[in-house]
């Protein structure tokens, strides 16, 4: 069983930053695709960003410019920063990986508030 385990979540004013933190208990050199979803309360949980094996990322239109996703594999973490945060990014954030022949993994959330 693959752990996902997320950090950095928390308040910030708007405006401001934060850096997200996914390590997984397994080595990320070999993922299909790693990424962030966020569910904000009576929404459906949707995709921030996502790199694949490749290096290759992608954004959801409204993060474009702001967010950027980056993955280290020596510690097999991704991270998510997120710049000029807005109240509309205020969700739980979900760290999501999977693998050839896996169903894929979820981390356990952590909550970003963005308010004054």
């Amino acid at each position: 069983q693959v752990q996902l385990v997320e950090s950095g979540g928390g308040l910030v004013q708007p405006g401001g930053s934060l850096r997200l933190s996914c390590a997984a208990s397994r080595t990320i050199f070999t993922i299909n695709g790693m990424g962030w979803y966020r569910q904000a309360p009576g929404k459906q949980r949707e995709l921030v960003a996502v790199i694949i094996r490749s290096g290759t990322t992608n954004y959801a239109d409204s993060v474009k410019g702001r967010f950027t996703i980056s993955r280290d594999n020596a510690r097999n973490t991704v991270y998510l920063q997120m710049n000029s945060l807005k109240p509309e990014d205020t969700a739980v954030y979900y760290c999501y990986a999977d693998w050839a022949g896996t169903a894929g993994y979820w981390g356990q959330g952590t909550q970003v508030t963005v308010s004054a």
